[in-house]
């Protein structure tokens, strides 16, 4: 059923995005949006604005993971969206449902020279599932609905529209359409029905489960799955947590022993791309599950590719009622792995070294990270670290740039992360590379009261560019930082409040008083140059 509601271009904009459960805003602002920002000020919509677009973008992307629901960015025209852009990309790499709405110069007077004028279009539309220019104020409702529809239909993405100054100045008597439903997709059942029959005569299976088995909501069918069928589970992405570390299924250190000795790889909810040798694992035989075809690798041949509501499938293999290998033996052997690498894991972690190891910050991390914290990967070489050594508790707890890689994620995803989870330790793992990309919109943060735990791994270089060089070309060049430089006082300046550590035995109490500062807290931490390029990580 549908409704009329009358209102400028902001208002109707609204009324469709709280319709789909839009909660609010993340912007910097800009005039060509002012209805936007007037629509949410009237209604007590909140808005929360930032100082580089980016990070708009990234803190909707946030929360659209983390939520599972639209995030909405409000972007003005001309730069305002081109500097959006590194967000929208990860976004459609991540396969997050965002919506950015842009402003746009007046299309009356197109072609003239308008401040900001440029046809965003042709920049953004290869990274969106969805991009549109809505000319008239009365178009505006159905078009936010539709975008939306889109970008929540699997496979999930962003979605872009812009608004020229007089559509969304104007005041219209507009429809607001009804909600439509987005129908789960069924897979082929012949193909469900060969990967269950795969799975359960497998003598050695291994599932590998991403960031799409959280977005669909299928964490419970995978667990029944994996139960049902008894196979050892590896996680990427958003998949992390998926089963706790303690069930008897879940594996973090053995996926490499897992994949050489596998017979058949079972990649559910995630791409076959470089963080999975490409889907080449060997004699193995692969099955690869996608929530919608479009996900089919192409580059690979699997046995046996049901694409489709990511719920109903792995229900389906819950139920195969054929029969079951015993999978005793090598779930067994996978424990003694498991277990012999967390041993060697416990030991780096607990290491007095100084300078700090970087393995001894995640140790001393994992003392105090609650099991609902979020944490944030913002970085590469420290970053990878973290994929290593620390083991997500529940699913959604977990964000990184996504295989697209993009650094300076780490303050808009801090700030969409503590709107959504107000009560949860919030934790940004960054390195030091990666803080000269957003460490200023610890201003957003501090100004707005959004305190997040920021921990900077320091050792002064570009660490995955630093030792590759070196070891290709026996020198390298512009890979060195300024060691040692301050970054808890720059977040001291802008709000916040922080500390350097340059000895392990200090990091702990250091982690403690970040937790409790309830500000923006940057732990500072010096760590060993010489540590760096991990040659195994699971933050894949």
């Amino acid at each position: 059923m549908t409704e009329r509601i009358e209102g400028h271009g902001g208002e109707l904009a609204l009324a469709a995005l709280r319709a789909y459960g839009v909660r609010e805003m993340f912007t910097l602002s800009g005039g060509h949006v002012f209805p936007l920002y007037d629509a949410a000020h009237k209604t007590d919509f909140p808005i929360y604005d930032v100082r580089h677009e980016q990070s708009a973008v990234f803190a909707a992307e946030a929360v659209a993971k983390l939520q599972r629901r639209p995030g909405l960015a409000v972007l003005t025209a001309g730069p305002g969206v081109t500097n959006g852009i590194s967000g929208l990309t990860s976004a459609y790499f991540n396969a997050s449902p965002v919506l950015v709405l842009g402003g746009r110069a007046p299309q009356f007077r197109w072609g003239s020279g308008s401040l900001q004028e440029m046809d965003h279009l042709p920049l953004v539309a290869p990274v969106t599932k969805h991009a549109g220019t809505v000319f008239s104020p009365d178009d505006i409702p159905r078009a936010v609905t539709a975008a939306l529809t889109t970008a929540l239909t699997p496979h999930r993405g962003p979605v872009f529209l812009d608004f020229p100054l007089e559509a969304v100045f104007s005041v219209a008597d507009a429809e607001l359409p009804a909600l439509p439903g987005i129908a789960p997709v069924e897979a082929d059942p012949d193909e469900v029905r060969t990967a269950a029959e795969l799975i359960a005569a497998a003598s050695r299976p291994v599932i590998i489960a991403g960031s799409d088995v959280y977005a669909g909501d299928a964490v419970d069918a995978l667990r029944a799955a994996a139960e049902a069928l008894q196979v050892p589970v590896f996680t990427n992405g958003m998949g992390r947590g998926a089963l706790p570390p303690e069930h008897p299924l879940a594996f973090a250190k053995a996926r490499r022993v897992a994949l050489k000795g596998a017979d058949v790889v079972v990649v559910i909810g995630t791409p076959l791309d470089f963080r999975l040798g490409f889907g080449d694992f060997g004699d193995a035989t692969v099955v690869h599950i996608v929530d919608a075809p479009s996900q089919r690798a192409g580059h690979v041949q699997p046995a046996a590719a049901p694409a489709g509501d990511l719920r109903l499938i792995l229900s389906a293999l819950a139920e195969h009622p054929g029969d079951r290998a015993d999978h005793a033996g090598w779930i067994a052997e996978l424990r003694t792995a498991e277990d012999a690498a967390k041993a060697r894991d416990a030991e780096e972690m607990a290491a007095e070294t100084d300078p700090i190891r970087p393995a001894r910050v995640y140790g001393e991390l994992r003392k105090v990270l609650a099991r609902d914290a979020i944490t944030i990967g913002d970085g590469g070489d420290f970053v990878s670290y973290a994929g290593r050594y620390l083991e997500p508790a529940q699913p959604g707890t977990w964000l990184d740039p996504g295989p697209y890689g993009c650094l300076g994620t780490g303050m808009g995803y801090a700030m969409g992360a503590r709107v959504s989870h107000p009560d949860r330790q919030i934790c940004v793992l960054m390195g030091d590379g990666a803080a000269g990309f957003s460490l200023m919109d610890v201003e957003s943060l501090a100004r707005q009261k959004l305190p997040v735990v920021i921990v900077v791994g320091n050792n002064g270089i570009w660490g995955l560019e630093k030792h590759p060089m070196r070891a290709m070309y026996g020198y390298d060049v512009a890979a060195d930082l300024q060691p040692e430089l301050r970054y808890d006082q720059v977040v001291a300046a802008l709000g916040g409040a922080g500390e350097t550590v340059a000895k392990a035995a200090d990091l702990g109490p250091a982690l403690q008083r970040a937790f409790d500062a309830g500000v923006p807290y940057l732990v500072n931490v010096l760590t060993d140059p010489a540590d760096a390029y991990p040659r195994s990580s699971n933050l894949a």
